[in-house]
């Protein structure tokens, strides 16, 4: 598959702050429909790999494109368009606290500025059907929601616009594991429903093996290896060993 042909493509893409290089050279590429999982260590740069996808920042050399056109440059109104068929949930939610869940959800909905409040009403209430909430939840504030409750309104905001690309910052993070494999399992059913490519990043293996199709190892400023899980495992790198196969693992990938 070309870089034209896929979702994401990142392309020779390295990262310097200051003197120090955070990535060198990276490569990747994912298909539509694929799940890609991004694994590595502390300061392996995949904060800041997400962000340049989502163009909060730009790399220092490379080139990275959605859906075939470049992420960067080409107007604002150009780059506006694309950026709207991606969606982003944030590590933590990332919801307004002085807005109601149903304000959240609204809010990238009356930023089109092409839909009147009855259809944003209707809209906002699909989404919240679609996380498994309930219209009553729309009049909650961010401070009265559970931890589960407050990943799921951002998830439903996130899918506002109805992207194509869903991009999820360690998206089971402080959930209890019920919580945590509820959530999991939405995420799998939304992709699935709604023919999603999803991009995550996180460090749970559970989540990880429930949902990646393939899997992306960053270390050493580089990618170490992008395949199948079956295939991640054997490759032989003190990181990757360490953490799919240490004993910490809660269970080994794969299984369930």
């Amino acid at each position: 598959m070309s870089p034209r042909d896929s979702v994401l493509s990142i392309n020779d893409l390295s990262t310097r702050f200051g003197d120090t290089w955070i990535h060198r050279h990276v490569d990747l590429d994912v298909e539509r429909g694929e799940m890609v999982a991004l694994v590595g260590g502390s300061g392996s740069g995949k904060t800041t790999l997400l962000r340049q996808m989502i163009g909060l920042l730009a790399p220092t050399q490379g080139a990275i494109r959605l859906f075939g056109e470049p992420l960067f440059g080409g107007g604002v109104e150009r780059e506006r368009a694309l950026r709207r068929r991606f969606g982003v949930l944030f590590q933590h939610g990332a919801l307004f606290s002085s807005f109601s869940v149903y304000d959240n959800i609204a809010f990238p909905l009356r930023e089109l500025r092409t839909l009147d409040e009855a259809m944003i009403r209707d809209l906002v209430m699909l989404k919240l059907d679609l996380v498994e909430l309930l219209p009553r939840h729309a009049l909650l504030m961010p401070a009265e929601l559970s931890g589960g409750m407050v990943k799921r309104v951002a998830l439903a905001r996130a899918l506002a616009l109805e992207p194509e690309l869903l991009l999820l910052d360690e998206p089971t993070a402080g959930l209890d594991p019920d919580r945590s494999d509820n959530f999991v399992r939405l995420i799998r059913v939304l992709g699935r429903e709604l023919g999603l490519t999803v991009v995550l990043i996180t460090h749970d293996l559970d989540t990880l093996t429930a949902l990646a199709t393939r899997v992306a190892v960053l270390g050493d400023q580089r990618i170490l290896g992008f395949a199948s899980l079956d295939e991640i495992i054997h490759i032989e790198h003190p990181f990757i060993r360490n953490f799919f196969l240490s004993e910490r693992s809660r269970r080994p990938p794969g299984s369930h």
